[in-house]
């Protein structure tokens, strides 16, 4: 049993069972025992491996598409870059020098990163070198200017509940005890207001979850956006509807037990992009698969110049990484992308001109 197993059953012994959204906060975020507060995650070395780090083009092209959208939008001369989540800060790197030569861009430009674990601060700190960068712990913290910002596999760690629905309401998923083992169970059921709107489109034994953080999160960066300027790109595993029990752990970039060793995996859900855009108002919103926009800017040819750098392995892994990003069978169709921009500017590169719900 892990230290912060033991704390959460000892909770659980003395106050009943708790959600999967009060489980998730301690697994991930106790300050002491939460796997983001106390490790560097990524990589080959970590749990798992996310976009950027598979290729520098994710990162350069979804820099090019922020610095396109801040010329389309008049270049104003002072703008906020920020990302949610940064990881390693190898995002923002590559960001950062796609757009180098991108007249005034960085003049304009105040990065703004959005973390609360002091080893990845650390770990981005190391990784952005001497640029100037503030930290933030909240997307509310954001300051009141144009904003142009990437969260790339963040709202997918955010915690979720998750409800089953009854012929009498909603059954929540709780995390209880059964003797001294962490386990599962549900809610007598009731009826949930958040949901009345999924009354239509479920049935009895439908499950489906919801993010409580992420309407106030995306509210922060909209209001922004609608009424200062800019662009968010948010990119992330999941779809347009809630459909179905996405709750999961990895562990050495395999899925594993999310209750066998709190703090010590990484525990995600997949992403409502539908929520996420409603609560973009009442600035504009795109979707589009992870593949069709990283296509539709570009990456293909971007990666065919790369490719005349290299030779034996580096090729085959420059081949692989292309095919990984883009493919369906891979990231490119699990993976989709969120566009919030201001309802008067251009649509964005790399997004359809009409409303695409590719999975709905």
């Amino acid at each position: 049993m892990t230290p912060l197993a033991a704390l959460l059953a000892r909770r659980i012994a003395l106050t009943g069972p708790i959600t999967l959204a009060d489980y998730m906060a301690d697994c991930l975020m106790h300050p002491d025992h939460g796997y983001y507060a106390t490790r560097d995650p990524f990589g080959a070395a970590g749990d798992f491996t996310t976009a950027p780090e598979i290729s520098q083009m994710f990162g350069e092209l979804l820099g090019l598409c922020l610095a396109q959208s801040w010329l389309d939008q008049g270049a104003p001369p002072a703008f906020t870059l920020a990302e949610l989540g940064p990881g390693r800060g190898t995002l923002m790197a590559d960001v950062l020098r796609a757009t180098a030569r991108v007249p005034g861009f960085h003049a304009a430009a105040r990065v703004c990163l959005v973390e609360t674990s002091p080893t990845l601060r650390a770990r981005q700190r190391a990784t952005l070198g001497s640029h100037p960068v503030i930290w933030l712990d909240r997307a509310e913290d954001l300051p009141d200017a144009p904003l142009y910002l990437l969260a790339n596999e963040f709202f997918d760690a955010l915690p979720i509940r998750q409800f089953t629905r009854d012929a009498k309401g909603w059954r929540e998923t709780m995390v209880g005890l059964t003797g001294d083992r962490l386990t599962l169970g549900l809610s007598s059921p009731a009826p949930i207001a958040a949901l009345d709107h999924r009354l239509h489109d479920t049935n009895a034994g439908d499950i489906v979850e919801l993010c409580p953080a992420a309407p106030a999160i995306m509210a922060a960066m909209a209001s922004r956006i609608a009424e200062h300027g800019g662009l968010a790109l948010i990119v992330d595993y999941g779809g347009w509807i809630s459909r179905g029990d996405t709750f999961q752990a990895l562990q050495n970039h395999a899925f594993t037990d999310p209750l066998a060793a709190p703090g010590e995996a990484d525990l995600t859900a997949h992403v409502d992009f539908a929520a996420l855009a409603a609560a973009s108002a009442p600035a504009a919103s795109a979707y589009t698969t992870q593949g069709a926009l990283l296509t539709a800017l570009g990456l293909h040819q971007r990666s065919a110049a790369l490719a005349t750098r290299l030779t034996g392995p580096a090729l085959a892994g420059h081949h692989a990484a292309t095919h990984r990003l883009t493919a369906d069978a891979e990231m490119g169709q699990l993976f989709k992308a969120l566009a919030v921009y201001p309802a008067r500017a251009p649509q964005p590169a790399g997004f359809p001109h009409a409303p695409e719900h590719p999975d709905a």
